[in-house]
């Protein structure tokens, strides 16, 4: 197959790319390097199944060459991690919004339709205030918020777009609501827990838990994640409707945090840090994060590989002989 991913260099696109020249796929990859990383795609480098090229998907000129050559597209590229989205919330929508808009506009005009992977988040979720999260639950809102509502209406929005192709020109589509990946090559630097966690009790650096601590996510493995998504692009049953991918497991951030510290034989302690005092003024506290993989389940037989603690551990064991220097986890 020849596969394309944008956000390619990025932290899940790159194990997607990683998964498919693993199998004997071609694969092309397109990354602006905004946080995806040369790094995470160097061992592909001397592949001659892999393609590499720097641009904006809003302005890259191979895009429809591209998309016209691709068998499956998995479009990853966005605006990620909680400090940008805070930040950029313009680019957050026209990197979001705009360029799903144009990568899907792409895919129509191919002709033979490639399988194309919509990356969707839980975010969409909003407030609801279910502990269990369905595809069919009710989405709920606060528009004044601004930062996290505005991300999660671009995915929202990514939702609809991809409905609306399927729906029209009866592309191939796989609308994938991704939880709380985890794994090799993600980094602490925009505000995802876990490799923060990590690098602070290699370090004997007090651990920072943002809030209380009691607020619960549920965390997926990578390599789970991407061949959910393997699956889920090849299953008809699915096209045009969308899907939770993650792991049901559920754990407080505190508990995550102390499971670090107890792995790593770290003797970091625990700091807690007010929400605005990390985020700004703009940040919506989002209490709980729990998917139900019903639908996931049925439609592949999907169960996940990975533990959470067996993700920690190779977290850890990756990292302890990496220079304290690098800011990148891998």
């Amino acid at each position: 197959m020849n596969i394309l991913v944008t956000g390619g260099a990025g932290f899940i696109g790159s194990h997607v790319a990683e998964f498919h020249l693993g199998r004997g796929d071609s694969v092309s990859v397109v990354d602006d390097l905004t946080t995806g990383s040369e790094a995470n795609v160097a061992i592909f480098r001397d592949n001659a199944r892999y393609r590499f090229a720097q641009a904006d998907i809003l302005t890259w000129p191979d895009l429809d060459k591209e998309v016209a050559a691709a068998d499956r597209i998995y479009h990853m590229a966005a605006v990620v991690g909680m400090f940008r989205v805070l930040k950029e919330p313009v680019r957050v929508t026209e990197v979001n919004v705009c360029g799903t808009e144009r990568l899907l506009r792409a895919a129509a005009r191919a002709g033979h339709k490639p399988q194309t992977v919509i990356a969707s988040s839980s975010s969409v979720y909003g407030h609801c205030q279910t502990t269990e999260l369905r595809e069919d639950a009710e989405l709920v809102f606060v528009p004044h918020k601004g930062g996290l509502t505005g991300y999660a209406l671009g995915k929202l929005m990514n939702e609809v777009q991809a409905r609306a192709y399927r729906r029209q020109h009866e592309l191939p589509v796989v609308i994938a609501r991704l939880f709380n990946a985890v794994g090799p090559r993600q980094t602490g630097n925009y505000g995802f827990v876990l490799p923060r966690f990590v690098k602070q009790a290699l370090a004997g650096k007090p651990l920072t838990v943002f809030g209380d601590g009691t607020q619960t996510r549920s965390f997926c493995d990578v390599r789970d994640t991407v061949a959910a998504l393997d699956m889920l692009a090849g299953n008809p049953a699915d096209w045009g409707e969308p899907v939770n991918v993650g792991n049901t497991r559920e754990i407080s951030i505190l508990d995550l945090a102390e499971m670090v510290i107890e792995r790593a034989g770290s003797s970091s302690k625990i700091e807690f840090i007010p929400f605005d005092r990390a985020y700004g003024e703009h940040f919506e506290h989002i209490t709980q994060r729990r998917p139900v993989e019903e639908k996931l389940e049925s439609l592949t037989g999907f169960h996940p590989k990975w533990s959470l603690e067996k993700t920690v551990d190779d977290l850890i064991a990756r990292n302890r002989n990496q220079p304290a220097s690098e800011e990148r986890l891998s």
